[in-house]
């Protein structure tokens, strides 16, 4: 065990304000006259200190701390952190009352106490001696609970700081006042510590300033993930504010009430008797009757006299002198606090002490023989003039008086404080364990989310461990029992909590399948939090952002006939194609970045999304430094390299100089030199076909064939999916209004992606990639592309290559090839580039293509490009025939040999089934080039380059 006490600011101001509080309190009850002054000179010190901490506190606050407020802002950490308007008036007072305190302490010899000191106010609340002295002597007395608010307010900042601050802020605020930081965010001191360190660590790690990068954003992260918390502070600055209103109420306005019937008049009322007694008894003669009522009236004073545990002369009277004397126990002097009786055995102890001189004794003089304070010795005095002069004077002792009423005073202010403090502990930790804690769990999703978008949703840990504390381990549910009900009613509030965190996860899960990867930014944006915690005004219109990504069109073939013979079934069946293509997606894609951003019908637009500009420049730079081993590169060689920078020394004929003046924006990047982009783009790539293949294979789309509407009941309907594929950059962000936006990608890429799927139709292919995605993809998926034509498209002033992969669904049984999703997510795991020649699927959709065709077709495009159409179309259609025969060769195809195998060859027949087959199991490609160059009768264009427009969308 071990005890440490830290030196801090804040706690040498909470020990002032406990001095401050009690320091009056606890003189006038337990400490003798002799520390008065040294208490003066305390109280002095511990005042100083606390009205100057009030004034510094006052100055810096901001100068708009009225319209933060007014504002949101009002219990944010930082705001509560100034003092406010509450503690400032209410301090301010309690200072400014103390100042009777210096005078009461320091002028000692003043027999009248200073109005609105401690003494006066505890003398005036039990003595009155009229009822509106004694409700004024409470009230001051009260007020001394004023003093309790800069405690608390000193123990509420003490709270904020170590709930809102970490210890590396803490220590950073001083740091930071006397340590400069270098170019990399580092003390200079410790350069050389980390220098060391870095040498030492293995390599791959990161440099110093992106490991101060990564660390600051935690931090901050974290510290506005606290200062969003605001409730906690409002919870405890308003508590804090009511209890202590209350608390001032009760102290101060209650004894007030009670001071109607209760006032000590005893002092008042024993000098009456004793007066009336003396103007009674003007006998000179007979001193019987007077002695008696002198004697009675001491045995009274008498009874008053008691022992305290305090051992202070607690004798109530302490001088009595009556006028005229005319007995002798008056002695000449008419002292009648004389020891002449045993019966007053315990004043003479007081009295023997007392010699005053000839005309009597003063206040200071009683108080300096009998250790007194001056101001607790009070004289009353009578006088009735007639033929004689009849007077009394006595003097009391109301010390005793004020000590008790302190010590009740001292044991009300601990009992608050201690209640007071104890009430807000309770009711912070209560606010904790009911509200923040909850609140934090559900604002740690929103800002994960805000961070993340796309991240999977959060499963309940605390509810799935209830639930299996009631499920036995045999599985049975337990729950009917009284006492797990019981505690099924003590989780209410946290199974509360548990339904709003789902109830977010769930909103968040709709979102992100709702917006797709476009809307992710909106997500974020809207969900961020600004540098001071403060939410982000509600826009779903944000600005966009530039990325790069692959993009993907794939839709149902024949749609515009299914939608007119399935009416509003067209939905089932637009799901069933969706729920396949979605899943190949997102199953092959690379990590998350395969999404689907929109269904537009009959059409789903496919993202794989590489990055925004910034992120691919940075693993960019990355990835040079890994292979270059940059960052093995020591500080020191860095700073030299700045300095001869700076100097500009000579190097050869030139100076090292770097153009630092071009912006990101206009540097051309290539996707192609990304590291990983072969194996990200054939992933891509996957996902489309492992999709055509799923089409032709899941169960419910395969139920399609049979229905009536489609296929007449004979199965002559199959549904189908063309695809088209581009690469490039895009703005990803909302189009649309307050009203409804949407989540979007706009670029001239995404449209080349939809022109390459509707060109398909023309190129008679499944599949049409652009020349970028083709110089993006692995050696060994670009050996399975064939390269169709060069084209230019509508709107377009750019030539491209366009690309096939080859594939078909009929003659094959895609089904004999199916894989359960666990095995087909192992697969997309252990993706390899020799996938292309061993995938059953893959294999199986492209066997139609033989090499003697792809040498062939490759002969008759090139003529084609080359202007020699003539030659071309002869090619051509030799390769679709060697297409046909490859298909009936095989077996691809069901037909009788009687019939058709050899009027199949004879390009004149022009019968209706002849030409069904041919075009059904020829190659679309070599028909889209041999009708294009036939319409202009096998002449090229005299301006042939060898790109072909495609005029139409």
């Amino acid at each position: 065990y071990s005890c440490k006490i830290r030196a801090t600011g804040i706690n040498l101001l909470v020990l002032c304000s406990f001095i401050y509080l009690f320091l009056d309190v606890i003189t006038l009850a337990f400490f003798p006259p002799e520390a008065d002054p040294y208490v003066a000179v305390i109280g002095c010190i511990v005042w100083s200190i606390l009205s100057l901490e009030l004034f510094l506190e006052w100055i810096i606050r901001p100068k708009d701390y009225f319209e933060q407020i007014l504002s949101e802002k009002s219990f944010s950490p930082p705001t509560a952190r100034n003092i406010n308007s509450f503690h400032l008036i209410f301090e301010s007072i309690s200072l400014f009352l103390y100042v009777p305190e210096f005078f009461a302490f320091c002028s000692g010899a003043t027999d009248h106490p200073i109005p609105f000191s401690l003494m006066w106010g505890s003398i005036r609340a039990v003595l009155g001696p009229t009822k509106w002295l004694s409700a004024a002597g409470r009230f001051c007395v009260g007020l001394r609970t004023l003093r309790m608010f800069g405690l608390i307010r000193h123990w509420k900042k003490m709270w904020i700081n170590c709930a809102f601050e970490d210890e590396n802020t803490k220590r950073n605020r001083i740091t930071n006042l006397f340590i400069r930081e270098d170019e990399f965010g580092m003390p200079r001191f410790s350069r050389l510590k980390f220098k060391n360190k870095i040498k030492e660590e293995a390599h791959g790690e990161e440099f110093p300033d992106q490991v101060k990068k990564v660390e600051r954003n935690t931090t901050d992260e974290d510290q506005r993930l606290k200062k969003a918390a605001t409730i906690g502070t409002s919870l405890m600055v308003v508590n804090s504010h009511r209890a202590l209103f209350i608390l001032l109420s009760i102290v101060v306005v209650l004894p007030m009430i009670q001071s109607i019937n209760q006032v000590n008049n005893a002092a008042i009322g024993m000098t009456d008797l004793l007066q009336v007694n003396n103007v009674n008894n003007p006998n000179t003669s007979d001193c019987t009757a007077i002695n008696l009522a002198v004697n009675s009236w001491l045995l009274g004073i008498s009874a008053i006299h008691y022992p305290t545990v305090l051992k202070r002369n607690s004798t109530f009277v302490l001088y009595a002198q009556i006028s005229p004397p005319r007995c002798s126990f008056e002695n000449d002097s008419g002292v009648i606090t004389k020891c002449v009786n045993s019966s007053y055995l315990l004043p003479c102890e007081t009295w023997d002490k007392i010699d005053p001189p000839k005309q009597g004794p003063s206040v200071q003089y009683l108080a300096e023989e009998l250790n007194l304070r001056v101001r607790g010795i009070r004289e009353e005095s009578r006088e009735e003039k007639g033929n004689t002069t009849f007077s009394v004077k006595v003097f009391y002792n109301q010390n005793q008086t004020v000590a008790f009423m302190n010590i009740a005073s001292f044991l009300e202010l601990l009992s608050c404080l201690i209640l007071v403090w104890y009430g807000l502990t309770v009711l912070r930790n209560d606010a904790g364990r009911l509200v923040l804690h909850p609140l934090q769990r559900m604002l740690k999703i929103v800002v994960r989310y805000a961070r993340n978008p796309l991240s999977p949703s959060v499963v309940s840990k605390t509810r799935y461990k209830h639930k299996r504390s009631k499920d036995g381990d045999n599985g049975e549910d337990n729950s009917g029992s009284d006492a797990e009900r019981d505690g099924d009613k003590e989780l209410l509030g946290n199974y509360e909590t548990e339904q709003l965190i789902s109830a977010i996860s769930k909103i968040a899960d709709l979102l992100r399948k709702c917006w797709g990867v476009a809307g992710a930014g909106i997500i974020s944006t809207n969900l961020a939090r600004t540098q001071d915690g403060k939410t982000v005004v509600f826009n779903p219109t944000v600005p966009g952002k530039r990325v790069y990504a692959l993009f993907g069109f794939v839709t149902i073939n024949g749609f515009s006939d299914q939608l007119r013979a399935l009416d509003r079934d067209v939905m089932i069946l637009i799901n069933d194609v969706a729920k396949v293509v979605h899943d190949e997606i997102y199953r092959w894609a690379l990590g998350n970045t395969g999404e689907c951003n929109k269904n537009l019908g009959s059409s789903f637009l496919l993202v794989f999304r590489i990055g925004d500009f910034d992120e691919v420049l940075e693993r960019q730079a990355r990835a040079t430094d890994v292979v270059f081993q940059t960052e093995k590169r020591t500080t020191k060689k860095r700073n030299n390299l700045r300095q001869r920078k700076k100097s500009g020394i000579r190097h050869g004929r030139g100076t090292l100089t770097r153009n630092r003046t071009k912006r990101k924006g206009d540097i051309p990047l290539q996707l192609a030199s990304l590291p990983g982009i072969q194996s990200f783009s054939d992933r891509a790539l996957l996902g489309m076909l492992k999709s055509f293949a799923g089409i032709h294979r899941d169960p419910s789309l395969i139920k399609w064939k049979s229905d009536f509407r489609l296929g007449a009941g004979v199965g002559a309907y199959t549904v189908n999916i063309i695809i088209g594929m581009d690469a490039g950059w895009a703005v990803e962000g909302a189009v649309g209004s307050e009203y409804k936006i949407d989540a979007t990608y706009l670029s001239p890429h995404v449209n080349m992606a939809a022109r390459m799927m509707s060109a398909t139709k023309q190129y008679g292919v499944t599949i049409l990639l652009s020349q970028a995605v083709e110089e993006l993809l692995s050696r060994q998926a670009r050996s399975k592309l064939r390269h169709l034509d060069t084209v230019k498209v509508k709107g377009s002033s750019v030539s491209q290559r366009i690309f096939t992969y080859d594939a078909r669904h009929k003659g094959v049984d895609f089904f004999l090839f199916e894989r359960s999703p666990e095995q087909a997510d192992l697969d997309a795991d252990s993706y390899s580039p020799v996938i292309w020649d061993n995938d059953q699927d893959l294999r199986a959709m492209r066997q139609h293509v033989s090499d003697e065709f792809t040498k062939k077709f490759k002969e008759g495009k090139d003529l084609y490009l080359d202007g020699e159409w003539k030659k071309a179309i002869e090619v051509l259609k030799d390769a679709d025939d060697i297409m046909i025969t490859t298909v009936l060769e095989e077996g691809y195809m069901d037909y009788n040999p009687d019939e058709i195998d050899t009027r199949i060859f004879d390009r004149n027949n022009k019968t209706e089934e002849i030409a069904r087959i041919r075009n059904e199991h020829g190659d679309g490609a070599c028909k889209c080039l041999i009708a294009y160059m036939e319409k202009r009768n096998g002449v090229p264009p005299a301006n042939w380059e060898g790109v072909k427009p495609l005029t139409s969308k």
